[in-house]
């Protein structure tokens, strides 16, 4: 699936802006503020349902504005697909696709698969286990919505659990009840763990080969550090022994909740010893590999969109990195022109300027 077109309306500092976009690589070239990453911020909120700078959508309001508007349009050789997005300060936002209004936003996940990769994303290695659950739930959504729902289904069940566990200090009150959520817990937590640990089975062998590429040898091992059961009644166990720490606490210190990727460099554990550098091509190597899994699983490449990647990297891996993505349409920012590739898209101040 190829992004051909994106049209949109007071999204950040654009008024109104159209454009169509190459199959293969489409470079946004302009100075810094001019609007590039407002761009692919458009594109991705189209694709994802949610920005990857903001949790707050009405600051996607254009200032002064009232409402906003994203049209993306995009096709392969079977089918077309056109999402539209609303977004409105005194309203809930609206998604159609299709002209078919869309009330569940995990309904658009995987219509048209992204893979999204900026310098901030060097917190997939360097932060918490939170970016690398983030990480894994957005890839393993794009091609399975029943785990989208199904992660929707524990965070709920997992916040009654925890309202719980700080209702009453009275211990009692709290064990009458406690076993209710703790099945609704294990029922799905274990099946998030079931495929949380096949996805980081199947993206280890392409985020080594992808690392090796780009930094021309080093050995990249990726592992699941999660829930290590094998059925529904070992997750209530576990919860069970928990409970005492749990109740003092107020919340859930067990479960799927708590898990996390352990990323290693020649068998070095590069979030805590690895170089800038090292770390930085770590957490592409991650990104790239998503394009080989979601090629798996869907028969086509996504949409790969790297933002203000290039002056992150050294010429030998800008080279081999472009090499590597001459398989998929990819969109990149940059500020030099001397980096651009394929159809150049010049920006300036929010105005769009097609120079080739």
């Amino acid at each position: 699936m190829n992004i051909k077109s994106l049209k949109f309306q007071n999204f950040r500092n654009y008024q109104s802006a159209q454009i169509s976009f190459s199959e293969g690589v489409n470079s946004l070239v302009g100075k810094n503020a001019q609007g590039k990453t407002n761009l692919i911020e458009a594109i991705y909120f189209a694709c994802i349902g949610k920005s990857f700078r903001t949790n707050k959508e009405k600051e996607l309001i254009r200032w002064g504005d009232d409402f906003s508007q994203i049209t993306l349009c995009a096709s392969n050789d079977i089918r077309q697909k056109e999402i539209k997005v609303s977004l409105f300060r005194g309203s809930k936002k609206s998604v159609k696709m299709d002209g078919l209004v869309i009330k569940r936003i995990g309904d658009v996940l995987g219509e048209v698969p992204i893979v999204f990769f900026s310098p901030d994303e060097l917190r997939l290695v360097k932060e918490s286990p939170e970016e690398r659950r983030k990480f894994m739930n957005i890839d393993i959504s794009q091609t399975n919505k029943k785990y989208f729902y199904l992660l929707s289904r524990y965070e709920k069940i997992l916040d009654n659990r925890n309202k719980l566990l700080k209702s009453t200090p009275n211990k009692d009150i709290v064990l009458q009840t406690i076993d209710i959520w703790n099945k609704a817990l294990a029922a799905a937590g274990v099946k998030i763990a079931r495929e949380r640990a096949e996805f980081v089975q199947r993206i280890a062998p392409f985020a080594d080969m992808a690392n090796k590429y780009i930094s021309n040898g080093e050995t990249l091992r990726v592992e699941y550090n999660g829930v290590n059961v094998e059925n529904e009644e070992q997750y209530i166990s576990k919860l069970e022994k928990s409970f005492e720490k749990d109740f003092k606490l107020g919340y859930t210190t067990f479960g799927v909740h708590r898990d996390d990727i352990d990323i290693y460099l020649n068998d070095v554990e590069v979030k805590n010893f690895g170089s800038q550098g090292q770390q930085r091509t770590a957490a592409l190597a991650l990104k790239l590999a998503e394009l080989e899994i979601i090629k798996q699983a869907t028969g086509e490449y996504p949409v790969l969109i790297l933002d203000d990647v290039f002056s992150e990297l050294d010429s030998g891996r800008r080279v081999r990195l472009l090499k590597f993505t001459s398989r998929c349409q990819t969109f990149i920012t940059t500020t030099d022109e001397d980096f651009c590739e394929g159809k150049i898209i010049k920006i300036n101040d929010g105005k769009l300027e097609n120079k080739r």
